[in-house]
């Protein structure tokens, strides 16, 4: 009787302990945990290739939360309708943004979660929406993607430009240009030459303007030693003359008769002979 007790509870343990293993990995292997989360949508208006339900979600690098579900946006089929699962600490704002992002050479593809601070008020839900709609922003391959175009575009406006530029037209311009330039640098060099030979005149002049300089010294003293000293002699003589001319022309406003009688002698005074 003892026997048979002794297996029952062996028998009991053995299936409890089968019981409590399963549940162990069913708990494991399904990812369940006391972990709180909370849903929010993300609208990517970019392919998603890569991108799988229960992909990483990180914010600054750190594992926050997984991907919920991927579908096209209902009303928009531009947009890709993302669902994350995000822990209930995760500090995700107004200023957060979303982005999605490729992990090195694996090339296992996530959404980047990453804050500027320039709007720290906690996202809430609007009015019409089902769950907080968390902003997003284009992803490293997309930013390639629109450089190259715009790098393409740029390419062909500038081949565009080159060839109107050197159209058959223009190409006449040009040469026309040329020829002229070619006939101005001709023109210049013969322009050079005459100005050489006045820069050569002008030396040769500077030479004798010292020669110059020095005959004209010697005929200013020759003026000053000569000519002044004669010059001032007959300004004298000129002003005795004025002086006897204007005596006369007195002595002939008062005798106008001495003309014709000539000068009389003036009378003698007492005692004179």
């Amino acid at each position: 009787m003892d026997t048979k007790v002794n297996y029952a509870i062996v028998g009991t343990f053995v299936i409890s302990l089968v019981a409590a293993i399963v549940l162990s990995i069913i708990w494991l292997s399904s990812g369940l945990s006391t972990q709180e989360y909370s849903i929010y949508q993300v609208n990517m208006q970019e392919a998603v290739t890569g991108l799988s339900i229960d992909a990483t979600v990180e914010y600054n690098g750190v594992n926050v939360g997984t991907v919920k579900s991927i579908m096209l946006h209902k009303k928009d089929p531009q947009f890709v309708e993302l669902l994350l699962n995000i822990h209930d600490d995760t500090p995700i704002t107004c200023g957060t943004v979303a982005t999605l992002a490729t992990r090195g050479l694996t090339g296992i593809t996530y959404i980047a979660l990453k804050d500027k601070g320039e709007d720290l008020r906690p996202l809430r839900k609007l009015k019409g929406q089902k769950y907080p709609v968390i902003k997003t922003g284009p992803s490293l391959l997309l930013q390639l993607n629109t450089g190259l175009q715009k790098l393409t575009e740029s390419i062909g406006q500038v081949s565009n430009t080159f060839k109107n530029l050197f159209d058959q037209q223009n190409l006449l311009s040009i040469k026309e240009t040329l020829i002229n330039i070619r006939e101005i640098t001709a023109n210049l060099a013969a322009n050079n030459q005459k100005l050489s030979a006045i820069l050569e005149n002008t030396s040769i002049a500077s030479q004798r303007f010292p020669q110059l300089l020095q005959s004209s010294e010697r005929t200013l003293q020759a003026f000053e030693m000569q000519t002044l000293p004669e010059t001032n002699r007959i300004i004298a003589n000129l002003d005795i003359i004025t002086d006897n001319l204007t005596g006369l022309s007195v002595e002939l406003r008062d005798n106008p008769s001495m003309l014709i009688r000539g000068k009389q002698p003036r009378a003698l005074g007492p005692g004179e002979k």
